[in-house]
């Protein structure tokens, strides 16, 4: 089984250096873990319209785009990977990076808005917040990394 060529671009766009050997490809649906763990607390968050879940979210994503390695990313490369046999996941590229900083300022705008009384704004931008990180883990595509690319009009890949 090889990469759609829409996975691939996805993929590609988020700045990973996607290659055709089945490891690889083994590994394609584990980029979403991140993603979809990430909305999973920001689903919990808004709905409890929770200041601390949101802004103790806003750091984790932060390091995501200080570090070449999101610290979700570590909970599969050092346990998850081990049970399902798999390789590690790769580092982070600039866009994937990039993206995470714009979703730890969209948690800690979304978490303000809550702490400030205004509960009509912080589930508004949770609700899109939402959207577009269960995007990610659904499909791969992810729109802070495509803003990055339109942005800095350049591919960015890392190392797989």
């Amino acid at each position: 089984m090889s990469l759609s060529a829409s996975v691939r671009r996805r993929l590609e766009m988020q700045g990973f250096v996607c290659r055709d050997d089945p490891e690889f490809e083994k590994l394609t649906s584990w980029f979403r873990l991140t993603p979809a763990l990430c909305t999973g607390v920001i689903v919990a968050g808004t709905g409890l319209a929770s200041p601390a879940i949101l802004l103790g979210l806003a750091p984790i994503a932060a390091l995501g785009a200080l570090l070449p390695v999101h610290p979700f990313d570590l909970l599969y490369n050092f346990g998850l990977r081990h049970v399902v046999g798999t390789g590690p996941l790769p580092r982070n590229g600039a866009p994937r990076r990039f993206a995470c900083g714009v979703v730890a300022l969209w948690l800690a705008a979304t978490g303000y808005a809550f702490v400030a009384g205004a509960v009509a704004l912080g589930y508004a931008l949770g609700a899109l917040l939402t959207l577009a990180a269960g995007t990610v883990a659904v499909s791969h595509f992810c729109v802070a990394s495509w803003m990055y690319q339109g942005l800095f009009a350049r591919r960015v890949a890392t190392r797989a």
